[in-house]
Parts: C-alpha cells; sequence; structure tokens
C-alpha cells in the first residue's frame, strides 16, 4: 500500500508524488445528487464521512446537472472545506469549454480553489490528442493551476485500459506527467480488459496517484451472487490505490465503507486467488462491467457538446 497509516477508523495513504496524504476511502460524489437523496442527507452524509476521518471528496462538473457540486458545495461550509482534498472533474475537450466548466465547478463547489480537477471519461482513442492540442482542455487546466484555480490535474475513464495507457503516452510525448489516474478497479475487471494488470503496473512505476472507482459499480456486481460488499471493497483496497472511490447515499452505507477500513488485513496472494476465482466465470465476458461494454455509463456519448468544438486547424481540413 502506497505508504499508509491510520486513525481509528480511517486509514490513509499517499496520492502518488503529490506528498498529500488521503484517506483510502473517497466519497463518490454522484450519489449525494440523486433524487432519493434529498439535499440535507447529501449534506449529512457529507459532514459525517469528514468527523469520522474521510478526507477525499470526489464530484464531477456534470453529475446530476450539477446538484452533485452544489450539495457538496454546501457541505464545505463552516470550517469544513479546510479538512478535505477536493477532486472534480471536466468534460470539455477543448480550451475553451474547458475553462468554462472548471469556473462553473469553482462556482457551485464555493471554493477558490480544488484540489484535484480531472480530464473526465477519457474513452476514445482521439480524447487524448483533443486534450493536449494547443486548443485542448489541458492548456485550460496548467492556466487554471497558474492562477490558483486548482493544485493537480489527472485524467479518468472507464473503457478500456489501452485508451488510459495511450492518455499516459500521448502526455509523456507532451512532456507532460499526470498527478493522479482513476479507473475501474474491481473483482471482475481481473477477467475482462483489466485495468488492475495493464494500467495499475505503469503508474506505480511512475508513482502516479491511483483511483480506484466502480468496486461494486452501482451494485451491477453484487447482483452476480459472487462476492460481498466488503469482499469488493478488501479487494480495491488490498491494490496499491491511493484511494477507493465508493458511492455512498445514506448512512447506513456510509457504516459500510467505514466497516470495510476497520476489518480490512492485506491479502497474500492465495487470498486474492480465491476471491477471483469465485468471479472468475461470471467475470468473463464483461456482462458485469457494462461500462466497458455498453455506452449506457458514457454521459459524454450522450452529450457530445460538453466536450466542446475541435480544435479549428483541423475543423478547416473538411471539405466545404
Amino acid at each position: 500500500m502506497p505508504g499508509s497509516t491510520s486513525n481509528s477508523e480511517m486509514l490513509y495513504r499517499e496520492l502518488g508524488s503529490t506528498g498529500e496524504r488521503v484517506s483510502a476511502i473517497g466519497l463518490g460524489g454522484y450519489h449525494i445528487g440523486l433524487k432519493h437523496v434529498d439535499e440535507e442527507l447529501g449534506i449529512r452524509i457529507v459532514r459525517t464521512a469528514i468527523d469520522r476521518g474521510i478526507t477525499f471528496m470526489d464530484n464531477s462538473w456534470d453529475y446530476n446537472g450539477g446538484v452533485s457540486e452544489i450539495c457538496m458545495g454546501k457541505a464545505l461550509r463552516d470550517g469544513y472545506r479546510d479538512k478535505v482534498f477536493l477532486m472534480t472533474k471536466i468534460d470539455g475537450r477543448s480550451k475553451v469549454e474547458a475553462t468554462r466548466q472548471i469556473d462553473e465547478s469553482l462556482q457551485r463547489l464555493q471554493v477558490e480553489c480544488i484540489d484535484l480537477v480531472q480530464h473526465h471519461e477519457i474513452l476514445r482513442f482521439e480524447d487524448p490528442h483533443r486534450v493536449f492540442d494547443e486548443e485542448g482542455a489541458n492548456a485550460a487546466l496548467i492556466e487554471a493551476r497558474q492562477a490558483g484555480k486548482l493544485r493537480y490535474i489527472g485524467f479518468t475513464g472507464h473503457k478500456d485500459p489501452s485508451i488510459h495507457l495511450h492518455m499516459l503516452q500521448v502526455a509523456a510525448e507532451q512532456g507532460f506527467k499526470f498527478d493522479a489516474v482513476q479507473m475501474p478497479l474491481n473483482v471482475m475487471d481481473a477477467h475482462y480488459r483489466s485495468f488492475t494488470k495493464l494500467v495499475v503496473p505503469e503508474l506505480v512505476k511512475q508513482n502516479i496517484g491511483i483511483l480506484g472507482m466502480k468496486s461494486m459499480a452501482n451494485g451491477i456486481l453484487l447482483r452476480s451472487n459472487t462476492v460481498t460488499p466488503i469482499e469488493c471493497l478488501h479487494y480495491v483496497l488490498n491494490l496499491p490505490t491511493s484511494v477507493v472511490i465508493t458511492g455512498i447515499d445514506s448512512m447506513e452505507i456510509l457504516d459500510q465503507a467505514f466497516a470495510a477500513v476497520q476489518s480490512f488485513q492485506p491479502m497474500n496472494e492465495q487470498q486474492v486467488n480465491s476471491l477471483l476465482a469465485k468471479t472468475s466465470e461470471a467475470g468473463k465476458r464483461g456482462e458485469y462491467e457494462p461500462f466497458k461494454t455498453s455506452s449506457i455509463f458514457d454521459s459524454t456519448a450522450q452529450n457530445p457538446d460538453w466536450l466542446g468544438k475541435e480544435p479549428q486547424r483541423l475543423q478547416q481540413l473538411m471539405p466545404a
């Protein structure tokens, strides 16, 4: 584990080479903006999580039409902002659109600076080229960092490990190193287009912070009837993750996350293999990881305008 320490309820780990120490469990921002979670409950979940030791807050510009960021912004009032490492994501591929989304996120979250902003949903092989174009989104993030609007830069994606590796390669060609990378890590992933096998070793090698998501895939993995929620969280905590981001839409699910941390013990190879054996049949075709095998999780595919315009010089290549 990356430099683990703990208090009575939570583990803390280093975030890559940033020097930051963050909670091993991160609170997923999507769920606090769902319709069945009213604002009062959302704020209570966030503040209780922080009071008990969770410091990593996940969010995104597009979650629930901005409701998730607005709720978190309200929850982080009254001194709570200073207790957390705040992350959000933007969808813009163009510099213009990314700049607009960063400023909207800052306004909704009611903060002057976001600790980590990530390029969201790097799902297509063209995305890295758009992000790193001179008119692309990474230029906007670098300018925002220079202006003190954000501190660290990362990217996320849930489709294919080869696209993550391509993003890292394109970044390296530009002389840029990410501070964090987010991806699906779960007990099914090892059996199908595995981020664990292909991307995690490269991030460890480069000392980039590893953010795991979809440990239960919004409960879809549990429908396989092969593993328990605690086993799902233990598996990802056992990987060299800095943070395991998990969706929390009730106080009971919050308690479950803390129970997983408190009962976690590093697993040996035999224990890991035993757990993966339980999921091998269910996981081999990706049917319980529909974010890899369908477009239903691809919000930027459903809302292509969020990406912004292609670079002007490329538009000029099109026939009149």
